[in-house]
């Protein structure tokens, strides 16, 4: 295996696997338009299987990013280019979705938030920035660096540094024989192989990381408990669409029509867990409010403790198996 020296310094591997050039795809440029497409399409068809393989990494990096985040630790993606974009754009789809806490999970991209929307020449070869943004990291944190070719220096000064102060280090990278593997507690390989354009790691192996990291922040927040059943029960209502979708998960819980859920998440200052119990339960607000406060906010947990011990399931599981509703 390829290994970068000590320093994690000028020695890389001469060719990573999303660097080679692709059999299927040589006569790219005499291919009619519709047959790119095709050609295009039946490549990306194959990363959700890559990304299967890889499941037992990612429930390893999940279990870690659970333990960090139901302390007092954070979450820090890394990457450069397209894999520092992909890392940014799941990062701020958490906090509507799941009413994360701002500073819980934090995107750097190298060359900072310039470099999000403008490539910049030489930033993912800066070492010594990615290893600085990760010295402020401490030990009760975990750090996840993104990198297709598994080489890229800002990424390797991160999980460098992040090692350095005693966090957790997880890779995604689509290079088995990383350089930088040694540095990651965990590292997720999804082999893509060689792109449809050579060495164009926004296509497939972009694809792969986009996959990996929407299952594994998604499941992160369902371990954590910001979910119940398959709704999400942590959405923050800032607009007409999102106080519609509050309502529509109530009623999908519950069976109520959608007044009913409406008047519950007014009454409830439209927090949608605390409607969901007092719907559920069914209780009062203020031991509905206790019993959610009891359970760091876990809906199924808190409807348990009412219940007094007794299991509950969700509307459409009691359709399911015939039950009334």
């Amino acid at each position: 295996m390829n290994e970068v020296d000590d320093s994690l310094g000028s020695r890389q591997p001469i060719e990573a696997p999303t660097e080679r050039r692709n059999p299927a795809t040589t006569d790219l440029d005499l291919m009619s338009t519709l047959e790119v497409l095709r050609r295009i399409n039946a490549e990306d068809a194959c990363v959700p299987a890559a990304v299967g393989l890889t499941l037992p990494s990612i429930a390893r990096a999940v279990d870690l990013a659970v333990a960090v985040l139901s302390s007092a630790g954070s979450l820090h993606y890394f990457g450069a280019g397209s894999s520092g974009r992909v890392a940014a754009m799941d990062a701020a789809e958490l906090s509507p979705t799941f009413a994360l806490e701002p500073g819980r999970v934090v995107a750097h991209h190298a060359g900072g938030r310039e470099a999000l929307d403008t490539a910049l020449e030489g930033v993912e070869d800066d070492e010594a920035a990615g290893r600085a943004e990760a010295e402020a990291l401490g030990p009760g944190d975990l750090a996840m660096g993104l990198t297709a070719s598994g080489r890229t220096p800002y990424v390797a000064g991160a999980l460098a540094g992040a090692r350095a102060v005693g966090a957790a280090t997880v890779l995604v990278s689509s290079n088995p024989d990383a350089p930088i593997a040694r540095l990651a507690d965990v590292h997720i390989c999804v082999e893509t192989g060689p792109e449809v354009l050579t060495g164009s790691t926004r296509m497939k192996a972009g694809t792969a990381q986009k996959l990996v990291l929407t299952a594994f922040s998604t499941a992160t927040m369902v371990r954590l408990g910001r979910t119940y059943s398959n709704l999400m029960t942590s959405v923050v209502a800032k607009n007409a669409k999102l106080h519609g979708r509050m309502v529509a998960i109530l009623a999908q819980a519950t069976g109520q029509d959608l007044d009913t859920c409406a008047r519950a998440l007014a009454d409830s200052d439209r927090d949608l867990k605390l409607a969901l119990v007092r719907l559920l339960a069914p209780a009062d607000r203020q031991p509905a409010q206790d019993a959610l406060d009891a359970h760091d906010g876990v809906v199924r947990a808190a409807l348990h403790s009412l219940n007094g011990g007794a299991s509950h399931s969700t509307h459409s599981e009691a359709n399911t198996r015939g039950a009334p509703t």
